[in-house]
């Protein structure tokens, strides 16, 4: 593993744990609060690379969450006309 986060890929728990350089009670602690999202795939933990990337930069989950605002408020006045 090379230490780059790629934001398509699917990590398991082991693999962020290596890249966050956490342990394993701080990784369940994280997805058990839900500041971690994961996907649950036969019992283990599945982790894109966007939600590692989100938790080490939140600036980057609110330019995400600014453009989806105002795609939003463009979609919302757009039903509002109907």
């Amino acid at each position: 593993m090379s230490g780059e986060i790629k934001e398509n890929e699917v990590y398991t728990t082991s693999e962020a744990m290596k890249l966050l350089k956490i342990s394993e009670s701080t990784i369940k602690r994280l997805l058990k609060r839900g500041v971690l999202r994961a996907n649950k795939v036969g019992g283990q933990y599945r982790i894109l690379g966007k939600e590692i990337m989100c938790l080490v930069s939140p600036e980057l989950e609110h330019q995400v969450g600014k453009a989806y605002m105002k795609i939003k408020g463009k979609v919302v006045n757009k039903i509002n006309r109907w």
